[in-house]
């Protein structure tokens, strides 16, 4: 599928693919009889029951997951709103291909397939408190990178980002779509200082003022807000909409890409999971908009995907509980009737 204009993305959110209640109740149902108390294995049943219907099969299965990381750079980090220079985007995604990374080796232990995405790193977003960050044609392009990276046969997509300034992205993304300010939504992203959380508050300001006609517009707002890379990442989770392809998000900045897309149309996080709730100021706010329960609350602030990578652990082992545990009539074992 391609998108040749927003409005065509508009129109796929208004016609999703659905999961497939069938095998919901199926995985449901096979719940019920294995040898514990109903219940008992608490969201770690609820995980296996959500992939059953998603996937489309009674037992899931995590055979191949595929964790993709896009990166991009921001014009917006001229303004001093990160602790550390935009050549640091390159330096990462060198880091991570040479397998250096965080995200490298809990991937690696996740048993889980990198893909590492950069986008036009030489070529940086506009300062979005002078001008848009992006044309419709240039989102749609970043946008095309990341339905692309996903697999039509993957069990599992977990996104994450790499890019100096995206905080400032997302947390302006966030003021613009969901109201209350810089205040409610900025975070010390990589660590600045005072004097640089106060850049960033005011920087957001700005950007919302330049755009204020906008704002009614969610697929506007990403494209002159966001950037390549959280725009890829929209991509990514229309393909895996598309494929019935069950998603985990990242953290703020993961989040906060899909956010234009639950403002079309709010059953768009349906295929989606959040992997943990970020120390990154917001991230729990942003949730809590769009009623996603984190699996994960470890402070983790890191980005490029770390906390679904994690996450992911934990759906290794809702899958083989589900289907690797004896019925109570397999085992010989009495049930709650005796």
């Amino acid at each position: 599928m391609t998108f040749a204009s927003l409005d065509d993305i508009r129109a796929f959110c208004r016609d999703l693919p659905p999961g497939d209640e069938r095998f919901g109740e199926a995985a449901m149902t096979r719940q019920r009889v294995l040898t514990k108390p109903p219940g008992s294995l608490g969201r770690l049943e609820a995980l296996a029951i959500w992939l059953a219907r998603w996937q489309r099969r009674e037992r899931p299965r995590l055979d191949r997951a595929v964790i993709a990381v896009f990166a991009g750079n921001h014009g917006v980090a001229a303004r001093g709103v990160s602790a550390y220079p935009a050549a640091v985007t390159a330096q990462m995604v060198a880091n991570f291909e040479a397998g250096g990374a965080a995200i490298n080796q809990l991937a690696g232990l996740a048993g889980a397939e990198l893909r590492v995405v950069p986008i036009e790193l030489d070529r940086p977003t506009r300062d979005f408190t002078t001008a848009p960050a992006m044309t419709a044609e240039e989102f749609l392009a970043a946008v095309a990178i990341g339905y692309r990276t996903v697999p039509e046969d993957c069990d599992l997509l977990a996104v994450g980002e790499m890019g100096i300034a995206n905080t400032t992205a997302a947390a302006t993304l966030c003021a613009a779509l969901l109201g209350g300010g810089p205040e409610r939504w900025v975070g010390r992203g990589t660590g600045v200082d005072d004097d640089g959380l106060a850049r960033k508050r005011a920087v957001i300001e700005a950007a919302l003022a330049l755009h204020r006609d906008r704002l009614g517009d969610p697929l506007a707002v990403a494209a002159a807000l966001s950037g390549r890379e959280l725009a890829a990442i929209l991509g990514a989770v229309l393909a895996a909409r598309r494929h019935r392809i069950p998603v985990l998000l990242d953290g703020f900045v993961a989040t906060a890409a899909i956010l234009p897309l639950a403002r079309l149309e709010a059953a768009m996080t349906a295929h989606c999971r959040a992997a943990h709730v970020s120390a990154e100021s917001g991230h729990r706010a942003l949730l809590h908009e769009l009623g996603l329960d984190p699996l994960l609350d470890l402070e983790m602030r890191l980005g490029e995907a770390s906390g679904a990578a994690t996450a992911l652990l934990l759906l290794r082992a809702a899958v083989a509980c589900h289907n690797g545990m004896a019925t109570f009539a397999e085992a010989g074992v009495s049930d709650a009737q005796g």
